[in-house]
């Protein structure tokens, strides 16, 4: 390797290439799990089933993606990371077949719990082989790449799915991904260097699998009961959110017991980059991902969009993403986490402030701008975020770092989603029904966010600042 070549692109070629394998092979459940949320009314057509049923086919993915994180670090410590990576993208394309030819509604709900456990898998193994294998030096130039599936999944995933649902049928939501697959299996075979088990020695940790895999997904279904109700006070998000935080201490008592020998050491928590990133992690998926709910639904209440239309408007908001992404992973690598988190805050705030005082006169073209300018700073706060998490950390920790992140914003975006609505209702609740109170509740929810944006301030101060930049 030259090192011109090497300066041109600013990573080894063979780097560079191995990640956009790895961030190739996690573009198929990022878009699906999206896809699937236009394509529920026609769902519940063409099986002739309910609307409560067919949400399940969306919560049973993300609880089972949930408790497949865990069992991750496991397989990581104890096989060859590239051979874990590829089989779950396979499978994943394998079980979306099934997906598509589904014959009923249970039939549908099982393939969709299968995927959720390959797309729980994939997931934390894909940061994980990405830390690995850029180094701490190029560490945010290789996540602004992988963060691409990250930013095309909620943005196209809508306008792809409604797209297929009105040229095609629901069942090409899931053989896509056969196609994406077929792509990436080979590339991925190709390119992706072999990993090295992280630590062979590592006994199956049963017990903290189990508590941890029940934990998160008792934690998010009960907050998605929240959201139902449209309250944080009812039976049902109290008895589960109980429970899940009873094994959340259980677990912290193992973890005692066992020295931290777990599959989530909590001495990770430990190191001040680890935990302020988890803090910020966690607070910035209810400030970015709750508005992302309610946006769609203001454009199709209030402007009347239909929902293509919707998912077409949320486009300024990726193209802001992309546009920032590449200069995010270089300034991560030159001066370090803190001021790249509190510059892109500022900007964040820019582009969510106004939303708090949107209407239905309000011109498509403000909102549009406004929307570009707060796509330009979410990569700024989620990357150094993810990628400070892993700043520091042994090599034997990454696969346990990863569990950990993982479980953190799966939880946060199911907590984010279900805050934003329950304000939005609690709000508009016994208010008459007319538009300006209808939009008091989406004011309320933006403003919840831009409050949510200010507190990461706090987090951000205890980021890396690299001195020599």
């Amino acid at each position: 390797m030259s090192k011109d070549k090497v300066k041109e692109s600013g990573l080894p070629k063979e780097t560079l290439t191995a990640a956009w394998a790895i961030a190739l092979g996690a573009i198929a459940p990022m878009l699906d799990s999206t896809m699937v949320n236009i394509a529920i009314d026609k769902l519940t057509k063409d099986f002739n089933t309910t609307l409560d049923t067919i949400q399940w086919s969306v919560t049973g993915y993300v609880l089972a993606l949930a408790m497949a994180v865990p069992i991750s670090g496991w397989l990581m410590n104890k096989f060859n990371g590239k051979k874990i990576f590829v089989g779950a993208v396979i499978a994943f394309g394998l079980i979306s077949v099934f997906a598509g030819i589904s014959w009923n509604i249970s039939s549908f709900i099982f393939f969709r719990l299968l995927q959720g456990i390959s797309a729980g898998i994939i997931t934390p193994i894909m940061s994980t082989l990405l830390v690995k294998t850029a180094g701490p030096e190029n560490l945010g130039k290789v996540m602004a790449i992988v963060s691409t599936p990250m930013i095309f999944g909620p943005i196209l995933g809508p306008v792809i799915g409604g797209f297929i649902i009105q040229g095609a049928s629901w069942h090409w939501i899931f053989f896509i991904n056969v196609f994406i697959v077929l792509i990436a299996a080979p590339l991925m075979i190709k390119t992706i260097p072999d990993f090295e088990p992280f630590n062979k020695d590592s006994k199956l940790d049963v017990f903290g699998i189990i508590d941890l895999s029940i934990m998160s997904a008792l934690l998010i279904y009960g907050i998605t009961k929240a959201a139902e109700h449209a309250s944080f006070n009812n039976s049902e998000t109290i008895l589960w959110v109980g429970i899940g935080l009873m094994l959340a201490v259980i677990y912290l008592v193992y973890n005692r017991i066992r020295k931290s020998q777990t599959v989530l050491p909590i001495n990770l928590f430990a190191h001040k980059g680890f935990l302020a990133s988890s803090i910020g992690l966690f607070l910035a998926n209810i400030a970015v991902m709750g508005p992302m709910l309610i946006l769609p639904l203001f454009f199709q209440n209030y402007l009347h969009f239909t929902a293509i239309e919707a998912a077409l408007a949320l486009i300024p908001q990726g193209v802001g993403m992309l546009v920032t992404r590449p200069l995010i992973g270089k300034l991560i690598d030159k001066i370090g986490a803190k001021y790249v988190v509190m510059v892109s805050l500022a900007l964040s705030l820019i582009g969510s402030i106004p939303l708090i005082f949107i209407t239905d006169k309000t011109s498509m073209f403000w909102i549009s701008i406004v929307l570009f300018i707060r796509g330009t700073s979410f990569g700024g706060i989620m990357l150094p975020l993810t990628s400070d998490a892993y700043t520091g950390l042994d090599i034997k920790q990454l696969p346990e770092a990863g569990v950990g992140i993982n479980i953190i914003e799966n939880v946060g975006s199911s907590f984010g989603s279900a805050v934003i609505t329950t304000v939005v209702a609690t709000v508009i609740q016994g208010l008459q029904p007319t538009i300006s109170n209808g939009l008091k509740g989406y004011h309320a929810g933006f403003l919840v966010s831009a409050i949510v944006l200010a507190v990461i301030f706090i987090p951000s101060l205890f980021l890396t600042h690299k001195e020599n930049a």
